[in-house]
């Protein structure tokens, strides 16, 4: 029989073949799992904060009559934020139908109980913390044609020493409370001029400026560190 000839039915004897053993390779070192490093963990991606509608989404459509002192006082705010995010120039000049945008608004201090009254036909300026009167002090409010204007106003601006500079005057103590026109008015100290006069020295007590409330200049220092961005100011006859 010819080698690699098989027959049907022919038994083959197998030997058995111990399996040989591989040789052994060099285990491949595996690192121990570790933090991933910062700079390749994908980050996860952080909630945008959405703004509540009430303060970020907010308009306001100028009806008949408004002012906007009415409308800053509505919304708990000043007029000269309201300008500011309208660039509005003369805040004393808004329109029916005009939409003021009052998103991103912050809100006024409260005034913390505090009230300022001033009294056209007396010439006077009080300050109270609830019922207790802090401070009475004798002043000066606007002469015509430029009379100060009585109403219900709030303090909406503080400056330490403002200019102004339709009269060449520097104001300390600076507190602005109305918009005339394109001018706000305020309660501030005795101007100082240019030359370094003070004017209207010697006549508090009579009306005698542009608008404005002024007072002495310590008794402006005094009030001006004790009121508050919001605190109200009621200008009376």
């Amino acid at each position: 029989m010819a080698l690699g000839t098989l027959i049907v039915g022919q038994t083959l004897r197998i030997p058995e073949v111990q399996p040989t053993a591989p040789e052994p390779t060099a285990t491949p070192e595996v690192a121990r799992p570790t933090a991933t490093p910062e700079a390749t963990q994908t980050p996860e991606p952080e909630p945008t904060e959405r703004p509540e509608a009430s303060g970020d989404e907010r308009t306001y459509t100028v009806q008949h009559g408004d002012t906007l002192t009415q409308i800053a006082a509505r919304f708990n705010t000043t007029v000269a934020h309201i300008s500011q995010l309208n660039r509005i120039t003369n805040p004393s000049q808004i329109f029916v139908g005009q939409e003021l945008r009052l998103e991103g608004i912050p809100p006024v201090v409260s005034g913390a109980g505090k009230l300022i009254v001033v009294s056209l036909s007396e010439q006077h300026l009080w300050a109270y913390q609830g019922d207790q009167l802090i401070y009475s002090f004798v002043a000066s409010t606007g002469v015509a044609p430029t009379y100060t204007a009585a109403g219900e106003f709030r303090i909406q601006s503080k400056i330490p020493n403002a200019y102004g500079s339709a009269w060449d005057i520097w104001m300390p103590w600076w507190m602005g409370i109305y918009w005339a026109g394109s001018i706000e008015n305020g309660i501030h100290a005795l101007p100082i001029m240019s030359n370094g006069q003070t004017l209207w020295a010697g006549y508090l007590g009579t009306p005698v400026s542009y608008g404005c409330v002024v007072l002495g200049t310590e008794e402006s220092k005094l009030l001006y560190d004790w009121a508050e961005i919001g605190t109200p100011v009621s200008i009376r006859y």
